[in-house]
């Protein structure tokens, strides 16, 4: 007899507006084992709305899904849409429309939801290299309703995910986490590696106050748990890199985290192996570790992000009217073309041959422009996985070719460093906001700039949050090894971002504590408060620009 399970992973709550959510779940087929998925079952997920703003909806709506086994049984569902595999009367002309009972399930503004998950698994008689259309599968299943009893009775902490939607329009207010580098943790460290997930969960049913969404930065997993170079803890198969995403994923805390609150996810060099740039592809071994990793991760994290650019895994979003671009610094970064050159270098994929084709940079370049025309001075955010400030002391301009050429970071890309902010400064480009992760030491810094076209009093800034857990602050991530002030003598590192025109900054708030940050934009006071927490959810206290102790970092906005 056909029954439910609850999901193997998730769910996960995804991407969200103030009318949909994407979301995602991996499947549980008991005869598997392990990356070698059997062919003699095809998973499908099946989910159901039980709640919204608090009620059961006045008529039980429930939806299938298809959990591939090409991407290692997951699927997303994008709820408030058009339904995935549910039944469909179909014209000649292969047009489908909803059957009755069957159409999309509109979403309400800022409103609670609950969603509950399952799995059913049905017996598949079709050739391993055949594809099967979602109208045969959906030919074959009764209406989705029928599983409803079934859902609620699968284990809340493994079968439901709770979202609030998006506010509708412009808000005054911005209230998200983020954080980045969740190390696994070995043998007593397991846990530890978990515990942080807890407080930031625990956030999401703060009511009013409750952050909107979590940004996770970047090394999300640790395919190379040592070094590229150290055998030990490398993962090179896809039995590895499912283990890190099940061991990440699964843990209980997370778990909970990514089920309770919109998460938006990017990649950084862990995701693959350490200081990964595309040069490495030339090795036929490194080009098949891309192409597991870049598999996973797409299975993972890309699929319930945003859908911008087709298949490309940078994005960009919108939360209550700020938006956000979330850059790609790993699949798109070349920086070997030239030995001992940084001239040469792109962070962003390679510069366009030809007049009029897109690249990562020239899009990131039109929405700045685009959203200060549109929205004016309110903030924009830069999600770069790589710092943009500030910088490691070793790596400071004029420390010489060979020693930024080694950088993991924008020192390193000079390039498309400078055609940022020539951007930010041609165009008047207000409030841009470079969140990161990376370098396992928390902190805040100001952008000030120099020369032609800078009397208006451009700014912009940064917010560096990172690492979740990472249990060796021997190896990495003092706050000395980074410069405060840039116009400093015994920290010089004034950028030029074309003749006559500088970038200078000023960093603070620096903790190497393990943390996650809570971001709070406050438009009424034109400014950002940036919140470092531990792992038990507790305020870390900081110094300020003066060196006064306090628990919030502070930058001030231009108003808008």
């Amino acid at each position: 007899m056909a029954g439910l399970r609850p999901p193997d992973l998730g769910p996960i709550v995804g991407h969200t507006t103030e009318d949909a959510c994407r979301l995602w779940m991996r499947g549980a087929d008991p005869v598997d084992r392990g990356a070698d998925l059997s062919s003699s079952g095809r998973t499908i997920g099946v989910g159901a709305v039980i709640s919204e703003g608090g009620k059961a909806p006045e008529s039980a709506q429930a939806f299938y899904f298809r959990l591939h086994r090409e991407f290692d049984r997951t699927g997303t569902f994008f709820l408030g849409r058009e339904l995935c595999i549910t039944q469909y009367t179909y014209a000649d002309d292969g047009s489908r429309t909803p059957a009755p009972g069957q159409s999309p399930l509109p979403l309400k503004a800022d409103t609670l939801y609950q969603v509950r998950f399952g799995t059913l698994v049905l017996d598949d008689a079709f050739p391993d290299d055949e594809m099967v259309a979602d109208r045969e599968v959906a030919r074959r299943l009764p209406p989705a309703e029928v599983w409803i009893p079934d859902l609620l009775n699968l284990p809340e902490e493994s079968a439901e995910a709770r979202f609030r939607t998006f506010p509708a329009g412009s808000a005054d207010t911005l209230n998200f986490l983020m954080g980045s580098c969740r190390y696994p943790g070995l043998l007593w460290g397991v846990k530890r590696s978990d515990r942080i997930f807890g407080p930031m969960a625990d956030l999401a049913k703060a009511g009013a106050d409750a952050p909107m969404f979590t940004l996770m930065t970047g090394d999300q997993i640790y395919a190379d748990m040592f070094n590229r170079v150290v055998p030990v803890g490398r993962a090179d198969d896809y039995v590895e890199f499912q283990d890190r995403y099940a061991t990440a994923f699964g843990s209980p805390n997370m778990r909970r985290l990514l089920r309770t609150m919109p998460t938006y996810m990017i990649l950084d060099d862990h995701e693959i192996e350490d200081n990964w740039a595309q040069d490495r592809i030339r090795d036929r071994r490194k080009r098949v570790l891309f192409n597991l990793a870049v598999g996973a991760y797409m299975s993972y994290q890309w699929s319930h992000g945003p859908r911008t650019w087709d298949r490309l895994l940078y994005y960009k979003f919108d939360c209550a009217g700020f938006p956000f671009f979330t850059l790609d610094t790993r699949t798109q970064r070349y920086k070997d073309d030239r030995p001992n050159a940084i001239d040469d270098n792109h962070l962003l994929g390679r510069p366009a041959l030809a007049p009029g084709e897109e690249t990562q940079l020239s899009r990131l370049l039109a929405w700045m422009k685009d959203c200060q025309a549109r929205l004016g001075n309110v903030p924009k955010f830069i999600v770069t996985p790589s710092v943009f400030v500030p910088n490691n002391i070793s790596e400071r301009t004029g420390a010489g070719i060979p020693s930024l050429d080694r950088s993991d970071s924008w020192p390193a890309f000079p390039a498309t460093r400078a055609a940022i902010l020539r951007c930010i400064v041609d165009d008047g480009v207000q409030n841009v906001v470079f969140l990161s992760g990376d370098i396992h030491c928390a902190n805040v810094a100001a952008l000030s700039f120099a020369g032609p076209g800078t009397a208006g009093g451009i700014k912009a800034f940064a917010i560096t949050s990172s690492a979740f857990y990472w249990p060796f602050p021997f190896a990495d991530g003092s706050p000395s090894d980074y410069v405060h002030d840039s116009s400093a003598p015994a920290q010089s590192d004034t950028f030029t971002i074309a003749p006559g025109m500088t970038m200078d900054y000023q960093a603070w708030g620096f903790t190497q504590e393990d943390n996650f940050c809570q971001v709070l934009v406050d438009r009424a006071n034109a400014r950002i408060g940036v919140t470092a927490c531990d792992n038990r959810g507790r305020p870390i206290p900081v110094a300020d620009k003066a060196g006064r102790t306090v628990i919030q970092s502070v930058l001030d906005l231009e108003p808008w």
